[in-house]
This record gives structure tokens, sequence and C-alpha cells, in this order.
């Protein structure tokens, strides 16, 4: 992980070496990846159904306090939506996702941007999940030992896992390109077959080479 504030290349703080070359490159789409990074649907929910209690239960006493309050606690909820919103786009537009055939880099960070660097050593299995808005996710669960911090990636990874933080590229409006691009570069690393992203995770060498052997 670096700090840096100019990029020779998109999305990367410096050239590359010599043999490295990059097999994708993208950004998430910045509603879905504020949608669902911020889970503003659960946040909004909250707050309606917070109003629709509050009506309901004032309604026999005074209907006319009770339609005020319930508007009072919907604008109150839409105060915070409304800004989340706008940080997951600024989020969304500072952020570019990278994978060469060595390694995956993300750029992230608003104020102050920063690359992180994944060698695919580091890499024990990948999975992508489709969305029904037509984006995906692509999720990373490092090898034992591999950490990245879970406040400064925020919030490029999956929630709620704090003590083992697994980074995602989120939103990806090709998503089904990119999991190719990620799942050939990743059995090129190791040395094994292709195997899809999609349905089936992609592991590493050290992960996938007892399987072959078996096999053998």
């Amino acid at each position: 992980m670096r700090e840096h504030d100019s990029e020779p290349v998109p999305g990367l703080p410096e050239h590359l070496p010599q043999g490295e070359t990059i097999l994708w490159q993208g950004a998430p789409s910045w509603r879905p990846f504020a949608l669902r990074a911020f889970h503003l649907r659960g946040l909004a929910a909250y707050f309606v159904l917070l109003a629709a209690w509050y009506l309901a239960a004032g309604w026999s006493a005074d209907p006319q306090d009770a339609v005020l309050g319930a508007l009072r606690l919907i604008t109150l909820g839409a105060v915070p939506i409304v800004l989340l919103l706008g940080l997951g786009r600024l989020a969304a537009r500072t952020t570019l996702y990278t994978i060469t055939n060595r390694r995956i880099v993300m750029r992230v960070g608003v104020a102050l941007p920063m690359t992180v660097n994944i060698p695919f050593s580091s890499v024990r299995k990948a999975d992508m999940r489709l969305n029904k808005d037509g984006t995906g996710d692509i999720q990373l669960r490092l090898m034992p030992g591999r950490r990245v911090s879970y406040f400064a990636m925020w919030p490029h990874l999956r929630m709620l896992r704090v003590s083992n933080p697994e980074p995602m590229l989120r939103a990806l409006p090709d998503a089904e390109v990119a999991g190719r691009a990620l799942s050939q570069a990743l059995a090129g690393a190791a040395g094994m077959p292709v195997r899809a992203l999609h349905g089936t995770p992609v592991e590493d060498a050290r992960a996938a080479q007892p399987e072959a052997a078996a096999a053998a």
C-alpha cells in the first residue's frame, strides 16, 4: 500500500516493470457502488419503517401531528442518504481497479489517493458475485499472514470482516470480463488450467497443487 500524487500510468503510481502487462482496467458503477457499499436501501427502509410506526402510533391522538412527525423523520433520514450517495459517487469516480499478469492493483481514496498492490502469490481464493442490476463484485480471500488495512481500504472490502479483511472489486459494469481476465492470470501465474471464476473459486498454486497431485 502506498500513497501517491501523480500517475504515470492511469491507476498505477509508476510504470510497469518489464514483462508485466495490463490485462484489464475498470471503475465501479457509482450508483450500485453507493447503494451496496453504504447499505443505503437498508438505511432508507429503516427510516420509512420508523416514520410509519410514528404515524400509526400517533394517528388516534393527533393525526396532523403524526403526519408532521413522520415527515420530519423522512427528512431526517434523507439527509444522511443524500450525503452517502455523494460520497459513494466521489469514491467510485476516484477508484480504478487494474489486473495485470502478476497482480491486482486498487487505486482508492477520495481525499488522499493510494494504491494497494495484491500480488497473485497473496491470493488464496477469488469469487465473483453477479447482481441483479447488471454489475458484479469480485471478492478476494488472502493467504494466511497477508493482510490489508480495513480502515484504509473501506469500502472496497467485504463488510464485517475486520479481523481478516477481504478486498473487493465492487460494482463492476463488466464483471464477467474482469473475472475472465483474473482467472486466466491466476491460472497462468500458478501454472494450472484456467478455471471459471463465477461459480467455481479460483485458487492460487499453493491451494490447487494438492488437488492436481491427487488427480495425477
